[in-house]
């Protein structure tokens, strides 16, 4: 059952509701790019030093746009002090000297680089992906060390702070390069990082690096000594050797590891399929308008595939069976992928069945598992397009082995030895979240269009569902509701859940690692796949028990 394409009216709706999203998102990246703000930038340039930023647009090649991690992680969190802008650190994927890198740039503008719960978070994410990517990881240090007040949220649990430093030890066993540069302060269990690196640069005079400052060692052994005395450049290159080389300024110290870089031997690759690129014969920019303003609304999901992928190309697989599944072989920027994205649009089945878009039925399940099965036998990266309501429920679902097939699904992408790519464009709902390669499963790089929604159910359900719950509690208690007052409450439970559902309020704690432009994905899946390409596949693609 083909659904119509959008008339001028709809299309041009839909187009100025996704330009004024794309507006608010830039609004949004534009004020955490200033960090702490205009006089804190001001008083880190008084200072001779750059701003994080500033050190990685001067460490990156021009060209290539660097792609950004976590810019939004923290959005609308810590108000108790004023914000914490990226988490109080710059995270990118760029390229230096032609190789693909991490760079992790503490930002001093932000409550002088303290580390806060989200920060850690974000830190660890970016050794996740130098770790899974085998990609080599530089770290631009400038911090005051933990943030004092919430030190009990980042201090002593597995995923806190310390993990850090067991992941440089991982990463060096891996034989994976760190490089890390002191360009402020350094401190506390902080040092170690720099320390446990393959190289340790430090700049003269606005580095240092010690395991207390100089007014704990005053209270700690009663010894008066200076911060530069303690543990500046000249006492590190010098005295102690904890540092490899000392530099006058920012630049010069930024110029050595671009001189590093520019040294290092090749790497065995993954061997994925590339060929010349080439753009969509279809004018991707019309994703606008392609994808509806109303989430309720059918839609085809292929007129967005044919706009994100090589020369509007797909070929599907097992087209005419398992119709709420699109998948299918694609290129995006010469990169061959699999693609698995949820169908919108309502279909009619062979046996006359009527289905719905945007839910995994039995057959979609059992067909995405093959596919995935498939793309792993052939090595070639999945790409996982979410707009989906969730499995199909009621007798006849059950009847039918839903859960079965749908834990065949998540098996096959679970265990997967490919890189998988996730973006959320529309609804990413309950247990099709999880089947379609949400964040739990691991994918190596997961982005959010800024329409997506991220949740157990969707608002309207979510929220009939709490009322529910409240009246029934409220009536066994003999105190109904009024019609009015029934109203009231269904409106702020609404409000509060469709808080939760923004694809900002999943950036703030790193569900993904940024809303984007749609016209950015294809980007996305060329930089994560060339990323990728770095790490050979060592494991054998291994299902485990899987019932069929």
């Amino acid at each position: 059952m083909p659904t119509p394409l959008p008339t001028d009216l709809e299309f041009n709706a839909n187009d100025d509701r996704m330009r004024l999203l794309i507006s608010q998102l830039k609004v949004k990246l534009t004020q955490v790019a200033h960090g702490g703000g205009e006089k804190k930038i001001a008083d880190q340039h008084r200072q001779g030093k750059l701003t994080a930023r500033e050190r990685i647009a001067a460490l990156v090649d021009r060209g290539p746009e660097p792609l950004e991690i976590g810019a939004l992680a923290a959005e609308g969190l810590y108000p108790e002090v004023g914000g914490c802008p990226s988490a109080g650190v710059v995270v990118v994927l760029g390229h230096i000297c032609g190789r693909l890198a991490v760079i992790v740039a503490n930002d001093a503008t932000v409550k002088a680089g303290a580390w806060f719960p989200l920060t850690a978070k974000k830190n660890l994410r970016a050794q996740e992906i130098a770790l899974e990517n085998r990609l080599p990881i530089v770290y631009l240090v400038d911090s005051a060390g933990v943030f004092l007040p919430m030190q009990a949220e980042v201090f002593p649990d597995k995923e806190h702070f310390g993990r850090i430093f067991r992941n440089n030890a991982q990463l060096s066993a891996a034989g994976i390069l760190q490089v890390a540069a002191i360009m402020g302060s350094c401190v506390a269990g902080g040092a170690y990082l720099p320390i446990m690196s393959d190289e340790a640069l430090i700049v003269d005079k606005t580095g240092s690096i010690f395991l207390a400052g100089s007014y704990l060692v005053k209270a700690a052994i009663g010894e008066n000594v200076d911060n530069e005395t303690l543990g500046g450049a000249t006492t590190h290159c010098e005295i102690s050797g904890v540092t490899d080389n000392k530099y006058p300024d920012d630049r010069a110290c930024l110029q050595a590891i671009r001189d590093i870089f520019d040294k290092l031997g090749e790497v065995p690759k993954a061997g994925f399929n590339r060929k010349p690129a080439a753009p969509p014969q279809l004018d991707p920019a019309e994703l606008y308008g392609h994808f509806p303003a109303d989430r309720t609304k059918p839609y085809d999901m292929l007129e967005i595939i044919h706009r994100l992928v090589d020369g509007s190309e797909f070929r599907p697989y097992k087209e005419l069976y398992g119709q709420t599944l699109l998948c299918g072989l694609a290129r995006v920027d010469g990169w061959a992928v699999g693609i698995v994205a949820n169908q919108r649009k309502v279909v009619k089945t062979k046996k006359g069945e009527i289905q719905m878009g945007g839910v995994i039925y039995s057959d979609s399940a059992d067909k995405a598992a093959r596919f995935i099965m498939n793309c792993n036998q052939r090595r070639i990266p999945l790409v996982f397009l979410h707009d989906v309501s969730g499995f199909m429920v009621g007798s006849r679902a059950e009847h039918g082995g839903i859960i079965k097939d749908g834990a065949k699904m998540v098996n096959a992408m679970s265990n997967s030895v490919v890189p998988k790519f996730t973006f959320v464009l529309g609804n990413s709902y309950g247990a099709g979240n999880y089947a379609m390669c949400g964040k739990a499963y691991d994918p190596r790089l997961i982005f959010a269009w800024p329409t997506a929604q991220i949740a157990v159910m969707s608002g309207a359900s979510a929220a009939k569902t709490m009322l529910q719950i409240k009246m029934a509690s409220l009536q066994a208690k003999g105190q109904p509701l009024s019609p009015e007052q029934e109203a009231e409450e269904l409106r702020h439970i609404t409000e509060q859940y469709n808080e939760q559902l923004s694809p900002y309020y999943a950036a703030a704690r790193l569900w993904v690692d940024g809303v984007i432009d749609p016209l950015a994905t294809r980007r996305v899946i060329s930089l994560g796949i060339e990323a990728a390409n770095h790490a050979p596949l060592r494991k054998k693609y291994n299902l485990g028990v899987l019932q069929v």
